[in-house]
């Protein structure tokens, strides 16, 4: 049985944990950042970066002790190079490069997204290649077919920002504290999603790809103007960018054939409302819904871990760079209009 250790440190979690080959999550632990960032609502990339380095070594003894064995029982070090806050993931990636080189053990550079795009893989055995994959984040929101492990291939993307970054300034417009995302959810539970009426974009054009800073401008024209409550405008936002994902992906999924699963995956994906809308959309286009439970959707390194584990038997060289940006499909030809999230 293969065991790997996994390192996460692209954004604002630390996290450490050990997966073997039988998808159990032998051991983890995660240190939030939440406090650290909130009275500024938003990621510090500064102060993230100091809080990694601060907490990655103590966290990395905890999780093998809790585990009770040494580091050299693991076949592989896998640790995320990028994409994320590139001193956050320079943290990662040179103590796992230190604790690499110091035991001989194997590196593995994992792409954040890899990290993702995998994860439903660790919580359910019976999710097999190929599957329609959609990725939400903070950072990211695309379709993509994945082919296997490395072989992507992206179908759509964001024109400007991402869905989960929507989710993060709505929650500051409406002065709703961070982390933004879960706040809106919790927010929008006590509000009417069609009270507001903000635009979806993109619905309805020919091609997949997404646009969130139009309807994050129309929150904040909605809450300066006083006419609305905030749980009604945190409902209707929530619904609109619903209304938007879920008209994108029925463009996409007629271009994908020979698929028959339809997988989520990212911070976004723990949001129970766009959950049950994907899930829906699988069950109207006869395919299977999968994604992992929430606490894999946000960042752990759990789903590093395992994209190690689906990577034994490749390594990295100790000279292997942190990237800001890494596309899960360097192919794909650029959009009209992205930028350099996309």
């Amino acid at each position: 049985m293969a065991l790997v250790l996994g390192i996460e440190s692209s954004c604002d979690e630390t996290a450490v944990a050990l997966v073997d080959s039988d998808r159990c999550i032998v051991a983890q632990r995660i240190a939030s950042q939440d406090a650290e960032h909130a009275p500024f609502g938003g990621v510090v990339p500064e102060i993230a970066a100091r809080a990694h380095a601060e907490r990655l070594a103590p966290m990395i003894d905890g999780v093998l002790t809790d585990a009770n064995i040494a580091l050299t029982d693991c076949d592989a070090i896998a640790a995320t190079a990028g994409p994320g806050l590139i001193g956050g993931v320079m943290v990662g990636l040179v103590s796992a490069k230190a604790l690499a080189m110091a035991t001989d053990i194997p590196l593995i550079a994992v792409n954040h997204l890899e990290g993702h795009a995998l994860s439903p893989r660790l919580a359910d055995e019976s999710i097999d290649f190929p599957y329609a994959l959609l990725l939400v984040s903070g950072g990211h929101c695309q379709i993509l077919r994945v082919e296997g492990v490395g072989q992507y291939r992206r179908l759509a993307t964001t024109i400007d920002d991402a869905l989960g970054e929507a989710f993060d300034k709505t929650a500051k417009i409406l002065k709703l504290g961070f982390p933004g995302g879960p706040a809106v959810e919790r927010k929008a539970m006590e509000g009417n999603p069609r009270a507001v009426p903000l635009p979806r974009p993109m619905v309805g054009s020919g091609e997949p790809h997404f646009s969130f800073a139009g309807l994050k401008s129309a929150v904040l024209r909605a809450h300066e103007s006083g006419r609305y409550e905030v749980a009604d405008i945190a409902a209707s936002f929530q619904q609109a960018a619903v209304d938007c994902v879920t008209d994108r992906l029925r463009i996409a999924l007629r271009s994908m054939t020979s698929v028959d699963t339809l997988v989520v995956a990212g911070g976004v994906a723990a949001n129970a409302t766009v959950r049950g809308a994907l899930e829906k959309l699988a069950a109207d286009h006869g395919m299977r819904f999968a994604a992992p439970p929430p606490a894999l959707c946000t960042d752990n390194a759990a789903m590093i871990a395992w994209a190690g584990i689906e990577r034994l038997g490749q390594s990295d060289p100790l000279d292997i760079s942190a990237r800001p940006r890494w596309p899960l499909d360097p192919e794909a030809e650029p959009v009209r209009g992205a930028g350099v999230k996309a």
